[in-house]
């Protein structure tokens, strides 16, 4: 008689931990909402266009500078053909000529903080120990069925347990956040915007370039994009080797920097000052993280960050990028 209460017993258990991990999963998506809608209200503050008067500057000189080249053919005057000619030099030069825009480093790092706090947050509670992978997406050429669209995009995939497994096709396709073979969790890279603009400046497709080419002209762009002062990429044997020198993301490594800067933020509770940020030390920072997404879509392999290096100063950062067979 005491067999059917045993098996009671675990059934309400194991009714109970699922209940468990449904509202775990319920929480996790709406902290991952509520963060969202905060990262879009301070892009939204961030690019906001200020107005500036050189277009309508430069309007009123080309106009004025045409009228006074008109009025000196009338009256045959040097002098009003110089003024003329003078204003509507000026006019172009306001008219096409614009100011560049600058945002300053320590807003990156407000922006980016509360998506590695969230981070931090989900991997603590999950109690996950895995290292990042990131897994490339198909070419925007390659046919795919409908219910395989979703491949298409770039992922990272974080394990439960330290060891180097990646999802099936059926279930990346699904677009899940909690996954159960392997058991980890799915999300958007923290690099993958900036892997974008990378590739918006240079016109090129990634997926379509060899890693030579790929590490020939990545220093160039980040560096011509100030967002640090120097960087080599070296193309070793085995990982490849990537050397940052004044990272405008540097702050996220440390805890002290970081707990200043979010000490007035809405989630300051998600931060923890005796344990510091573990996620950029995982993923690197959001310029890390977009080397390695560039990686794993120019090799068309999984890639996971092998050793991450950072000085004590903040200066110098190296990140060793292996790449794995799926």
């Amino acid at each position: 008689m005491t067999l059917p209460r045993t098996n009671e017993k675990s059934n309400n258990k194991g009714k109970n931990d699922e209940k468990s991990e449904e509202a775990t999963v319920e929480y996790l998506l709406k902290a991952i909402e509520d963060l969202q809608k905060q990262n879009e209200i301070l892009k939204r503050e961030v690019l906001k266009p200020k107005r500036t008067p050189s277009g309508k500057i430069g309007f009123t000189f080309l106009t004025i500078g045409a009228l006074m080249l008109l009025w000196s053919v009338l009256k045959t005057s040097t002098v009003l053909a110089f003024i003329g000619l003078g204003l509507t030099f000026w006019g172009a030069l306001f008219l096409f000529v614009r100011p560049v825009k600058f945002v300053r480093g320590t807003i990156l790092d407000s922006t980016a903080i509360s998506s590695y706090t969230t981070i931090d947050r989900i991997i603590q509670d999950l109690n996950y120990e895995g290292r990042p992978i990131y897994i490339p997406p198909y070419p925007k050429e390659a046919y795919l069925p409908e219910y395989l669209k979703n491949l298409k995009e770039m992922i990272v995939v974080i394990p439960a347990e330290d060891i180097l497994t990646v999802p099936t096709v059926d279930e990346m396709a699904k677009k899940q956040f909690l996954l159960k073979n392997p058991k980890g969790i799915c999300i958007a890279p923290p690099g993958f915007g900036l892997m974008s603009l990378f590739e918006n400046e240079l016109g090129l497709d990634f997926s379509s370039c060899s890693l030579e080419q790929l590490c020939n002209n990545l220093p160039a762009i980040i560096t011509e994009l100030a967002l640090a002062e120097q960087i080599e990429i070296f193309m070793e044997k085995g990982p490849v080797h990537a050397k940052v020198e004044g990272s405008i993301y540097k702050d996220l490594y440390q805890p002290d920097l970081i707990h200043v800067i979010i000490r007035d933020s809405i989630y300051k509770d998600l931060f923890n000052p005796e344990r510091g940020l573990k996620s950029p030390h995982l993923f690197g920072c959001p310029l890390a993280s977009a080397i390695a997404c560039a990686l794993s879509k120019a090799a068309g392999k999984l890639v996971t960050t092998a050793k991450n290096v950072v000085s004590s100063d903040l200066k110098t950062i190296e990140i060793w990028y292996q790449t794995l067979k799926a």
